[in-house]
């Protein structure tokens, strides 16, 4: 599978306040962003595949809305979490 427990930690470790913050807002908006990277490379090769197509855009939607809360709450950690995984905005 490409999303393994050790990938998991490492992505938590890196943007979260440590490896086992799974909660913070920071920590799940890059595991989206992780699994929409690889769902994205997916459907370039399956572009028939509608679920997978669905949950992609699903998952944009869940990263769209902890991003606004963070941007409503705390917006230098918003601008910090956007340049750390190079999302545009």
């Amino acid at each position: 599978m490409y999303l393994d427990s050790t990938k998991k930690t490492e992505i938590f470790g890196q943007y979260g306040k440590s490896a086992t913050d799974t909660g913070s807002a920071e920590s799940q908006i890059a595991l989206f962003t992780f699994r929409i990277k690889h769902l994205t490379e997916h459907l370039k090769s399956n572009h028939k595949d509608f679920k997978t197509a669905r949950s992609l855009t699903q998952l944009v939607g869940k990263r769209r809305a902890l991003l606004d809360y963070l941007y409503n709450r705390d917006i230098n950690r918003y601008r910090a979490i956007i340049k750390a995984l190079g999302l545009r905005k």
